[in-house]
């Protein structure tokens, strides 16, 4: 059984075929994925898909979106976090973070959210999903002055000194697509030595596609659709398959360590994951009674 450990099933990309993706995941082995919001306006968008799927979310304000995000939307975070506590599809606060990358932000603006979101995480008891880009330095010293339960650094991109410094906070480091690519040397090595405790498989769906849904700007210029080529929870044991090769693990082990590394890092998945089965697809485990989407 593998686990997508962040995915955007909400995104507008998979408008056309969304239950189609989450049965394609199932029959390719992806028995849960993690939804995680990235603004106030998804908040019911991606819990009302994971109770739908049975699938598992996380709540928070992304740091590419807070430049139109107002300080109202803390509280929002803060009244949702409250009126969800007893979901049990609700494992962590995410996706928060800093960008450091994209050109224009408003860096001071960025870490008030950040701390303002580590602490609703803190005062909730759930661990965090973190946008990690140019920023570990950053985040690292946010997790130094705001202590949380751990959790994911998503699409882990730092140097060997910060995974270290991840890893001795008891995070996860996330790897995706990226690690398909013979040309991206600095995660693969990372991948290659991280403690195997302290590793996480996503896809980040539908964004950072693997070698082999990847399309150069010239080929897209070429085909006439701009559109770069559209990533899925599916994908995911594909991915993995780079990461056993780099670790010199089975399918099967890399499975079994990566799904129980997820399962540490956001304790409230264990109950919504479903029994191994003896042969076929293995989906998520149904819906109770209790579990039902609320208004």
């Amino acid at each position: 059984m593998w686990i997508d450990s962040h995915c955007h099933l909400d995104a507008p990309e998979f408008d056309a075929d969304r239950t189609q993706v989450v049965q394609r995941a199932a029959s390719a082995g992806v028995c849960m994925q993690v939804l995680p919001a990235v603004e106030v306006n998804n908040f019911d968008a991606v819990r009302e898909l994971a109770h739908a799927h049975g699938l598992a979310y996380a709540l928070g304000i992304h740091p590419l979106r807070v430049d139109r995000a107002n300080d109202g939307d803390i509280a929002h975070l803060k009244s949702a976090l409250k009126a969800h506590a007893g979901d049990p599809r609700l494992v962590a606060v995410g996706e928060i973070g800093l960008d450091h990358f994209v050109p224009g932000l408003d860096h001071q603006r960025q870490q008030h959210f950040y701390t303002a979101q580590l602490k609703l995480a803190r005062e909730a008891g759930l661990p965090v999903l973190l946008h990690v880009r140019r920023s570990a330095d950053g985040l690292l010293k946010g997790l130094r002055q705001v202590p949380v339960l751990g959790g994911i650094a998503h699409a882990f991109n730092g140097s060997a000194v910060q995974a270290a410094q991840f890893v001795q906070r008891g995070f996860l480091l996330g790897f995706g697509g990226t690690l398909t690519f013979d040309r991206a040397l600095q995660i693969r090595q990372l991948a290659a030595s991280v403690p195997e405790t302290n590793l996480a498989l996503e896809t980040d769906a539908p964004d950072i596609p693997p070698q082999w849904l990847y399309r150069t700007a010239q080929q897209r210029q070429d085909s006439g659709n701009p559109q770069q080529g559209r990533n899925q929870p599916a994908e995911l044991p594909r991915i993995a398959a780079s990461l056993a090769a780099l670790r010199g693990w089975t399918l099967s082990q890399t499975a079994s360590i990566t799904t129980a590394n997820v399962l540490r890092a956001l304790p409230q998945l264990a109950a919504l994951m479903p029994a191994p089965a003896a042969g076929g697809p293995v989906g998520p485990r149904p819906l109770t009674s209790a579990e039902e989407p609320r208004s």
